[in-house]
């Protein structure tokens, strides 16, 4: 009785060491090559080729804009998610930062970002999302600031 009640407190105590937030949160998989994220381009890939930054700061002078207005704004619901984010074939170091939209959103809204994001690895961004307008990009790519709402 004692060996049973004890491996049940055992799982409870794994359980809430784990956290029920991280079988709760949503992923979203998203995916960087270079100077563009493919899900937010309509899994377009643009075939832009970078070896440093300073390749996309160009690309993006005379494309980003064009490449927004197209873009469809990523909708999600209020919670957590996991941000998945991919670095497929850029040849350097990527991160990835998530926002407010603007001066105020960035003061009141979550955000998260990280970087050493290497060719071929994959690295987890978690984070709640509040209501509000925010945008994602990665500033070492450098990528367009894509649009991401919650309501």
């Amino acid at each position: 009785m004692k060996t049973a009640f004890a491996g049940a407190a055992l799982a409870l105590a794994l359980a809430a060491f784990a956290g029920p937030a991280a079988a709760q949160a949503k992923v979203i998989d998203l995916t960087q090559v270079p100077c563009q994220f493919l899900e937010s381009e309509g899994r377009k890939d643009r075939g832009f080729k970078s070896s440093r930054a300073a390749d996309c700061e160009a690309i993006n002078a005379q494309s980003a804009k064009q490449r927004l207005a197209e873009a469809t704004p990523l909708q999600l619901a209020p919670g957590k998610y996991v941000f998945r984010v991919a670095n497929k074939n850029v040849p350097y170091k990527l991160g990835f930062w998530l926002r407010g939209d603007s001066l105020i959103d960035r003061a009141r809204l979550p955000s998260v970002s990280g970087g050493g994001l290497t060719t071929g690895r994959t690295q987890d961004y978690e984070i709640e999302l509040k209501p509000g307008n925010y945008v994602y990009s990665c500033p070492l790519n450098p990528t367009p600031d894509y649009k991401l709402v919650v309501r």
